[in-house]
């Protein structure tokens, strides 16, 4: 019997599905009495892969239902899609040819199932999401404020940053007191912060949003993130390597975590001098440093070790 692949086009209001090899297509409503009766509809159909595009967290209540409901979920990167249909001389795009595309995809490419996180880590990584949108938006009014000149406008900047400033103390306490429940990050958080370099939002970070920290292989982590370099090669032509895709909150808080690491980590300041001093560009070296970074936390959660200097 050939195996089914189905693969789901995720709107605001509805779910249209496309199994191969069958070829047949259905819409259901995007709501948790629609998805029910999907997952039961395809529950007998027993799909090797169940893939849905990231949508803008469209596509969280579906894949949190539909993989509670024992079905094998993955979820698909759209730019992978999109070029796979490209490949495929399918130009036109409605949902129906959409769902039929990321069914053939699933097909081809056999996504890998995603694990879903635990209500902890769920609630974890949005508290960990709504600080990064609360610190751009203090950066977004501490900028007006330099531009200001009216007096009215610069006190009601102030006024916003301050509520700003104080929402963020709150949601640090929150997360403080989330990941004190929790025996296991605190052990993890201990690790993590053991690094030179690595400070507590960091490492909330890491354990709110890379939640396979300790499980992947280095190669597997660096990918993860978006911090594996990919190369462009035609016959004696070699183009410059580049890093993309990935989990960007969590590349983000490297960058960061990186620029500290190499004023106050000695073994990652002397691998990213060496880069430097061998010719490598500056930006070059701190992606380097980056990956090293995250490939050094990854072995300290598996094998359960704080940071040792060399």
């Amino acid at each position: 019997m050939d195996m089914r692949f189905v693969g789901i086009d995720v709107s605001r209001d509805w779910l249209d599905v496309h199994v191969v090899p069958e070829g047949e297509s259905f819409r259901s409503p995007n709501n948790s009495d629609g998805i029910d009766q999907l997952a039961a509809r395809l529950r007998e159909l027993s799909p090797e892969r169940v893939a849905l595009e990231a949508s803008g967290g469209l596509e969280t209540l579906a894949v949190a239902e539909l993989s509670a409901a024992g079905l094998p979920v993955a979820v698909v990167n759209p730019a992978q899609v999109r070029s796979f249909a490209n490949a495929l001389g399918r130009r036109a795009k409605t949902d129906t040819i959409d769902a039929a595309v990321i069914a053939a995809f699933a097909a081809a490419m056999k996504p890998p199932v995603r694990q879903l996180p635990d209500e902890a880590t769920r609630l974890l990584a949005d508290l960990v999401s709504r600080r990064r949108q609360i610190i751009a938006m203090i950066v977004a009014e501490e900028n007006r404020a330099r531009r200001a000149t009216a007096r009215q406008t610069l006190k009601s900047i102030r006024r916003l940053l301050l509520a700003l400033k104080r929402e963020l103390e709150s949601l640090d306490e929150e997360m403080d007191g989330h990941i004190r429940k929790s025996p296991i990050w605190l052990v993890r958080l201990k690790l993590l912060t053991s690094m030179p370099g690595v400070g507590e939002i960091t490492a909330r970070t890491q354990l709110a949003e890379l939640t396979e920290l300790g499980r992947l292989d280095r190669r597997q982590i660096a990918s993860l993130v978006g911090l594996a370099p990919f190369t462009r090669q035609s016959g004696k032509w070699r183009g410059k390597s580049f890093i993309g895709g990935g989990r960007s909150g969590v590349r983000a808080s490297l960058f960061m975590a990186a620029l500290t690491a190499i004023r106050f980590n000695p073994q990652l300041k002397a691998f990213r001098d060496r880069l430097v001093a061998a010719g490598k560009p500056k930006l070059v070296a701190l992606v380097a440093t980056m990956r090293k970074l995250v490939t050094i936390l990854n072995a300290m959660i598996r094998d359960n070790q704080p940071w040792k200097s060399a």
